[in-house]
């Protein structure tokens, strides 16, 4: 409870968190950032931590000459690559194991469908799915289960993860010290957050209207 607490604090009030620990630690933030952007999108059981409104937050700081985009923007990039590609290397080498656990939420049966889905819209889905909470730290995890040919996911994962982090980072680089954005940058926080949960429901309500027009077509 105390974990969740501690991450929710970390997502509303992120800007002033950043701002500290850039002060505080100095140079090292580059790494802190790794670290957080690299489990967000490589460990299954990390997707609350925070992605879209981090990169947002570091570019307004690296507006205001608080971190260095030439090294910031890199090392970010750098970690969403790595971080999907260590998760598509989790679900396809012990994917299978996973499900054989009685307490996991993904069934076998749905790994042919998982399959078929990422053969026919895995690029999109994995360039797409870096804009989603939630569904990017399980998108490459279930390529990988899924068996989606590596080189195929790699060029998908640099583009996407490059795409991500630069929309992110500019767009609070060149919007984040705007006079509206800089006096109302808590409010610019939820709505990012907001949007991006909305995303997700979108998201999940379209899939599941096609997954059940699907089954009526086949009754």
């Amino acid at each position: 409870m105390d974990i969740l607490s501690t991450i929710i604090q970390l997502l509303l009030h992120i800007d002033q968190n950043l701002i500290g620990l850039v002060q505080t630690y100095g140079a090292w933030i580059y790494l802190i950032l790794f670290v957080v952007i690299f489990c967000e999108t490589g460990l299954v059981i990390a997707p609350y931590l925070p992605g879209d409104s981090l990169l947002f937050v570091a570019g307004a700081l690296a507006a205001n000459l608080l971190l260095d985009p030439w090294i910031l923007i890199p090392t970010l990039i750098v970690a969403a690559f790595l971080g999907d590609t260590a998760n598509y290397w989790i679900g396809h080498t012990i994917g299978m194991k996973i499900l054989d656990w009685n307490w996991c939420i993904i069934r076998k049966e749905h790994i042919d469908r998982t399959q078929h889905f990422f053969e026919r819209y895995g690029g999109k889905t994995i360039v797409i799915a870096r804009f989603l909470p939630f569904v990017r730290t399980f998108a490459p995890f279930l390529a990988g289960v899924g068996k989606m040919r590596y080189s195929w996911f790699l060029s998908y994962n640099v583009v996407g993860g490059a795409i991500w982090v630069l929309a992110f980072v500019l767009g609070g680089y060149f919007f984040g010290n705007l006079p509206i954005v800089r006096d109302n940058f808590s409010i610019m926080i939820y709505a990012i957050i907001a949007l991006s949960l909305f995303a997700v429901a979108s998201l999940i309500y379209g899939a599941s209207t096609s997954f059940s027009r699907s089954c009526k077509r086949q009754e």
